[in-house]
């Protein structure tokens, strides 16, 4: 129950995606460390807005500032969005498969469940690389927000976590990336699709300006459902020792200092990072899938031939 074509096609896409939106990551992340269990109206405000942010950082630590982890960034996009296209259609036709006569039904609860388990999957691949990736991201010489890592890059950092804390080290928050990606990937290829087959029932014909409409929907969505966990997330990743003892334990804490509120700590820099990440993977994921077909129509037939041949 695996698409190579798609699971290829889904880490080209959110590599190109990645590129452009890491620096509103950046701040989205620093923001959700800003005033870390601290009482409302204690916290020095550095990071105020996604432009602020990213003009603050710029102003203090150069372009290397807001691309801070790129490297990281890349491996678990390959690996999230890989898995996530890869596993999502396969599975979704299989179960459909299942419980209906029709492959192609679409089902809203199984289209759920299949985007939510793809995006585990991926989720739990990438935990190790989006753990070095919120560290050095969170990290600044000149305004630190949360705990500060001071690692000289990816394999420095995943490095001195695994000679510090072994494998499970690695793997430090990772409940909680995968609720997070779960509660993200259930919403987006879904939402997604349906978006898509409702603006085609309105005379929208396929082609680019389809996949845009479609994927800034699924962009808004995903955002609205995944900031909360994605924020829990941040400070699980974050943290030294066991300042948190697991996903419930930092929600209760956080809520309880900061307000309910503060789990929405960085959503418009999020959603300024996840409008365009999601426009342009799911935009391209759409292009280089077709690509992919057509190179696959064109190799395989030769690569049978040459078989037959022999």
């Amino acid at each position: 129950m695996f698409s190579r074509s798609a699971f290829i096609a889904g880490g080209i896409a959110a590599c190109g995606a990645v590129t452009a939106t890491h620096p509103f990551e950046t701040v989205k992340i620093r923001m959700q460390l800003q005033g870390e269990l601290q009482n409302k109206g204690h916290t020095q405000q550095f990071y105020k807005g996604p432009l602020h942010g990213v003009k603050v950082i710029v102003k203090n630590e150069g372009l290397r500032g807001v691309y801070r982890g790129i490297g990281c960034a890349y491996v678990y996009q390959i690996l999230l969005n890989g898995c996530r296209l890869g596993f999502y259609e396969p599975m979704r036709q299989g179960l459909t498969g299942v419980f209906t006569s029709d492959a192609s039904t679409q089902n809203p609860a199984i289209n759920m469940f299949c985007g939510a388990a793809s995006g585990v999957i991926g989720a739990a691949a990438g935990s190790p690389f989006f753990l070095v990736k919120t560290r050095l991201q969170s990290y600044s010489p000149f305004l630190p927000v949360g705990t500060q890592h001071n690692y000289r890059n990816a394999l420095d950092g995943l490095s001195q976590i695994y000679r510090a804390e072994g494998v499970r080290g690695l793997y430090r928050g990772v409940g909680a990336a995968m609720i997070r990606t779960g509660f993200g990937s259930s919403v987006q290829l879904p939402t997604y699709f349906f978006a898509k087959r409702r603006l085609m029932n309105f005379g929208v014909e396929e082609g680019p300006a389809l996949h845009l409409a479609s994927s800034a929907v699924s962009g808004f969505v995903v955002c609205c459902f995944m900031h909360p966990p994605d924020t829990i997330m941040s400070r699980l990743y974050n943290q030294n020792g066991n300042l948190y003892k697991g996903v419930l334990d930092c929600l209760s804490k956080t809520i309880r200092t900061e307000g309910v509120f503060a789990i929405y700590k960085g959503f418009l820099p999020h959603l300024a990072r996840i409008l365009p990440h999601t426009i342009l993977t799911l935009s391209l994921a759409e292009q280089t899938n077709k690509l992919m077909r057509k190179v696959e129509g064109r190799i395989l037939p030769m690569l049978e031939k040459d078989t037959n041949r022999l």
